[in-house]
């Protein structure tokens, strides 16, 4: 059984690698039937499983920002569920302008793995950096 700290130390694990650029230490979270519920462009929409995620949120990422960072400043846990709280920065490719925009990540888990992800995302700056 997985404890409450250890889905913390989990989901600060997976924030890590995404900035290291580690997709395949990441991907060893997500349950082969995660649903990932994004609310950001250039890929919103609800995605199912690895690489459902992969194809669908984090391929688009690196096609539209020159640099993007996900900066995870607050992470808890009560049992299964994980709330993250931080900001996304980035640079986008197409417009060569700057965002930073707040988010709140939903984590469910089971076992140790990633089975539901939701985003919630100041999204405007998302936009106005893309156009």
């Amino acid at each position: 059984m997985t404890t409450t700290t250890d889905n913390a130390t989990i989901a600060r694990a997976v924030y890590d690698a995404f900035g290291r650029g580690d997709i395949p230490a990441v991907l060893e979270h997500f349950d082969p039937e995660l649903v990932w519920v994004e609310s950001t462009a250039p890929n919103a929409g609800t995605f199912h499983g690895p690489q459902g995620v992969v194809d669908g949120v984090f391929v688009p990422i690196g096609n539209a920002w020159e640099v993007f960072l996900v900066e995870p400043e607050r992470v808890v846990a009560q049992g299964e569920l994980v709330v993250a709280v931080g900001t996304y920065r980035g640079t986008s490719r197409a417009t060569g302008k700057s965002m930073a925009a707040r988010f709140a990540h939903v984590w469910q888990m089971r076992d140790g793995r990633l089975v539901h992800f939701e985003q919630i995302a100041d999204t405007e700056s998302f936009n106005a950096a893309l156009r």
